[in-house]
């Protein structure tokens, strides 16, 4: 599981590309999860997706806490498919799966926003899951609300050994910031957070606007409701070995252990980047000012939704953005599904030659790729690498675009 072209100089830890949330659609008895992903998206199946076609090396699958998954989890055990590792989570081929869930916290006044909680083995997985029936309507879904107060869940979470982690922090729709408040430490400890998830339409100079956030390892996770769109961004962190202990360590940046690269979409691609107009459908992309608007400068519509940059700028306590030197560098990188000209056949080509998509993203060759699929969407992949293609704004539940 060992990045090859990776030289980590504290002892024998190495680097390994990391995936942190992950939905289940479905059970393999059909049963559904998570409502709004893919029925394909089942515990197995994620793992050999990861595996063999993505080449990621750890994965947090965050539905785990639904009864029914760990039904499935235990079948996997059982027939020998997969394995518990010492250290924490599930081997299944060179890929470790940790296990986590995705909740819903709300408090009186404000809005409602989504929390990942990571725990090392099934048995407190399953430990959590008999505390949290009693608070939850349907513990068998996904990103359930939880009716106690946020302070109570995250202690809960810790008093378990459990790591928790605000789940795409900036977004609109569900995101701590985005829709509940203006302060994290308004609603948790601080002492008690983990680390952040970016979300698809912030990097780290964004949230470096937000002081608050300087103390917290980053991570960008695909949030994927469909096998293909695991690793659409992903970490590079450097372990002794993929496992949960090496991951909470790697949060801490303790023992050599850290996040050292986040690969993520350009913020512009996200689909809450930019404010929209419900009113006429525009997307408000013109300046830095679009954060003071009430009205739609288009239609006069005050129907807006507030974007995530926009969002920022109202929020920060700080005019600039600070980016401690310790934080890893935030690659931008679109992944191989949005360049244009790349369909099923070149991609079938690809991974013939080349075996999975992060060999593709990092290690073949210009040279070596047109080989397989032609120059010129060999220089898109190269571009991809840069982060050079050039983009239009996402915003309003749509994704930006590739233009080239």
């Amino acid at each position: 599981m060992q990045h090859p072209d990776e030289n980590v100089s504290a002892g024998k830890l190495q680097s390994y590309y990391c995936d942190m949330h992950i939905h289940i659609g479905r059970t393999s008895s059909g049963q559904a999860v998570k409502i709004s992903a893919s029925n394909n998206l089942t515990f197995e199946n994620i793992a050999v997706e990861a595996s063999e076609r993505k080449g990621i090396q750890m994965i947090g699958i965050i539905d785990c806490h639904s009864p029914s998954v760990q039904e499935d989890i235990l079948q996997c055990l059982d027939s020998g498919v997969m394995q518990e590792i010492d250290g924490g989570g599930i081997a299944y081929r060179d890929t470790v799966i940790l296990l986590g869930s995705e909740i819903e916290i709300r408090e009186s006044g404000r809005g409602a926003a989504h929390v990942l909680a990571y725990f090392p083995d099934l048995g407190t997985m399953r430990e959590f899951t008999g505390w949290m029936a009693g608070y939850m309507k349907n513990v068998q879904l996904s990103s359930q609300r939880i009716y106690v107060s946020p302070l109570e869940l995250q202690q809960e979470i810790t008093a378990r050994g459990g790591l928790l982690i605000p789940a795409h922090v900036f977004t609109p729709h569900k995101g701590l910031y985005g829709s509940m408040a203006d302060r994290m430490g308004e609603v948790f400890d601080l002492n008690g957070i983990a680390g952040i998830e970016l979300g698809l339409s912030a990097d780290s100079s964004m949230a470096g606007r937000i002081s608050e956030l300087d103390a917290y390892s980053f991570l960008t996770n695909s949030d994927a409701h469909s096998l293909g769109k695991i690793g659409r961004e992903y970490n590079r962190i450097d372990m002794a070995k993929p496992s949960f202990s090496e991951f909470r360590q790697a949060l801490q940046a303790s023992n050599g252990r850290r996040i050292s690269a986040n690969y993520g979409l350009n913020p512009r691609l996200g689909k809450y980047h930019r404010t929209y107009c419900v009113g006429c459908d525009s997307i408000l992309d013109e300046g830095s000012d679009v954060h003071d608007l009430v009205r739609c400068p288009y239609c006069g519509s005050t129907k807006l939704v507030q974007g995530v940059f926009d969002r920022i700028l109202n929020i920060a306590d700080r005019t600039e953005p600070v980016v401690p030197e310790s934080r890893p560098a935030y690659h931008y990188q679109v992944p191989l599904e949005f360049i244009p000209g790349l369909g099923k056949s070149s991609m079938s080509k690809l991974l013939d030659a080349f075996g999975t998509e992060m060999n593709i993203l990092h290690q073949a060759t210009e040279a070596e790729l047109a080989s397989v699929a032609g120059q010129g969407l060999a220089a898109s992949i190269v571009m991809v690498r840069n982060g050079t293609l050039p983009l239009s704004a996402g915003g309003g539940g749509s994704y930006g675009k590739v233009l080239r």
